[in-house]
Order: structure tokens, then sequence, then C-alpha cells
């Protein structure tokens, strides 16, 4: 399947898994910083369909601070639309994209909708449900192209990435690292949370980048 065909039958499977959360399951802390599970859904629906000049006002008002703007856009909406109507939203914006959903490019949206997919499902203990193909493109993409929204090119340098679960290895040397597609694509992105299910002696180097990416900055008194 094309990276488009992939991003939109993603987004019906999620749409099934989203559906069947439960209130406390959408309450609960995301493995994405400062962010709920309710809020991560309010980012998709946002990524979808706000446009870029709400996202532009929200930067100059947050010190151009991409993060910070859109921690905040996803907040606002969390905080005035109900998992309930934001799932029937997203639905809606996946088969006719508005704002920013019109322009960005499709394998993005499938990066961020896998990784934010995972970030609510390891967060409940949930067993992610996320196709073999819809994996390994992200992680080709993401361990080839550097990103300054996605860290997974800088963790994987000098590493050899090996996934047990479907066909896919990057580096043909270096330290390895050894796990499932979706654990690969979780703590690539900076997401401690599963690195003890991952084996190699690489862990410990990309244990060391992740956790360091996630030490809070210390600001001067």
């Amino acid at each position: 399947m094309s990276v488009p065909e992939l991003l939109c039958a993603n987004d019906r499977r999620f749409l099934a898994l989203a559906r069947d959360l439960s209130a406390a399951e959408w309450s609960a802390p995301s493995l994405c910083d400062e962010w709920s599970n309710h809020e991560v859904l309010a980012h998709l629906v946002a990524g979808y369909g706000s446009r870029l000049s709400v996202l532009l006002a929200e930067m100059s008002r947050r010190r151009w601070s991409f993060d910070a703007a859109n921690t905040e856009m996803a907040r606002k909406l969390a905080a005035v639309r109900s998992p309930a109507e934001l799932i029937e939203e997203f639905a809606r914006l996946a088969d006719h994209p508005a704002g920013m959903g019109r322009y960005f490019p499709r394998t993005m949206f499938l990066g961020d909708h896998v990784t934010h997919e995972l970030d609510i499902c390891y967060a409940v203990d949930r067993a992610p449900g996320i196709p073999s193909d819809a994996l390994i493109a992200v992680l080709n993409v993401q361990v080839s192209l550097p990103n300054p929204f996605v860290p997974a090119f800088r963790n994987s340098r000098g590493l050899r990435l090996i996934a047990t679960d479907v066909d896919w290895t990057h580096g043909r040397a270096g330290p390895e690292v050894i796990g499932r597609a979706a654990e690969l694509v979780s703590v690539l992105g900076n997401r401690p949370r599963v690195l003890a299910t991952l084996t190699g002696d690489g862990v410990a180097v990309l244990a060391e980048r992740v956790v360091d990416a996630n030490r809070p900055t210390r600001t001067a008194e």
C-alpha cells in the first residue's frame, strides 16, 4: 500500500480502538509528556483540522516554541471537547482533512498517529494492534531522515536495530537493539516506558540518549 493508503487504513483501525476506551483510560496520563490520553486525541484532531494561522498565533504567544504551542492547542481543544466528540471529529477529518491536514505530508501524519497511538496503548497497558506495514513505513522514514520533531534519526545513529516481529532491520553494524517494531518506534521517539522490553548490547546506549532527552533542563536562578 502507498503511504496515503496506509494512513487511511490505520486511522480507521484506530477509531475502533478509540471507541473502545473507557472514560478512565482517556483521563489517564499518556506516554507523551504532560498530556493525558484525552489531550493526545485532541492533538490528533488539531493536526488534521486546525489552520496554520492558529498554530502560528499560538507560537507567537509562546516565544515561537512549536512544542509549547502544540501542547496548548491540544489542552484547549480537550477542555471543550469530550473524547466521544473528538473521536467523531477525527473520523470526519480523516476522510476530509481541513487546515493543516490538507497540506502536511502523509508520512508525517502516519508517524505522528502511530507514535501517539502507542502513547495511549502503553499508558493503559493495552497491546497495540498497529499493522506491520504501517510500523515498517514509520520506522523506515524516522530512522532515515532528520526531523526536528521526531528524534529517531539521532537516537538510532550508530546502532543496529532488529525487529523481532516484522521483517525490518536498520544499520549494518554497531551495538544491537532488538525488540518488537512498535516498541522500537516508541523508544526511538524518546518514550522510555518500554525500554525494559528491548534486548541487545546497544540498549544501554539508546537508553542514555532517551533518558538524557527526557531529563529536565536546568534554568538559571
